[in-house]
């Protein structure tokens, strides 16, 4: 019964707050007032006050075993050595100072970045000799659509028709 009382009379103090906020035309702050107001009532209707008060007693009883009780503080000590453990191996894993069994690997580092896609079986050069091989208007197409900056894509002398001849010659190479 004690606990309404209070409730009801911290909201109603708060209400009463808001309400000189709104009558300075302070709106944001009385309706910042007005919210926390309710807080009070919400927590009793709701019968969170009971919980909190539990919660209290047992950080309450906590404390008074970290003070007197030494399995406790060993319990603390033991939690200290592993975070420390955990952030030395982390620090020294990024220096790249720890190396796997062989050397030739650090033991916590990235993975090492993969292609999306299979390198192709030829090497560059021949691909720049098949493109010198490949129709004169294609070329000139390829040209005008690179000096204007678009890379070749949709320029105004192609159609971006010869990325996809690349792209058919792979094919063919592989057998699809």
């Amino acid at each position: 019964m004690l606990t309404a009382a209070v409730s009801i009379a911290l909201s109603a103090a708060g209400v009463a707050v808001a309400g000189l906020r709104a009558y300075r035309r302070r709106f944001l702050s009385a309706t910042r007032w007005f919210a926390v107001a309710l807080l009070p009532v919400g927590l009793y209707l709701t019968g969170l006050f009971p919980v909190a008060r539990t919660i209290g007693d047992e950080l309450a009883d906590w404390a008074t075993k970290l003070v007197l009780d030494p399995r406790v503080w060993t319990g603390i000590v033991l939690l200290a050595v592993s975070a420390g453990l955990l952030v030395t191996t982390r620090w020294v894993g990024r220096r790249g100072a720890v190396t796997g069994g062989s050397g030739a690997r650090p033991a916590a580092g990235p993975a090492p970045a993969r292609p999306a896609v299979a390198p192709a079986a030829e090497p560059a050069p021949q691909r720049t000799r098949e493109a010198a091989q490949a129709k004169p208007a294609e070329q000139a197409a390829a040209g005008k659509a690179g000096k204007a900056g678009k890379g070749g894509k949709g320029g105004k002398g192609g159609d971006g028709l010869d990325e996809f001849a690349d792209i058919e010659e792979i094919l063919r190479r592989r057998g699809i």
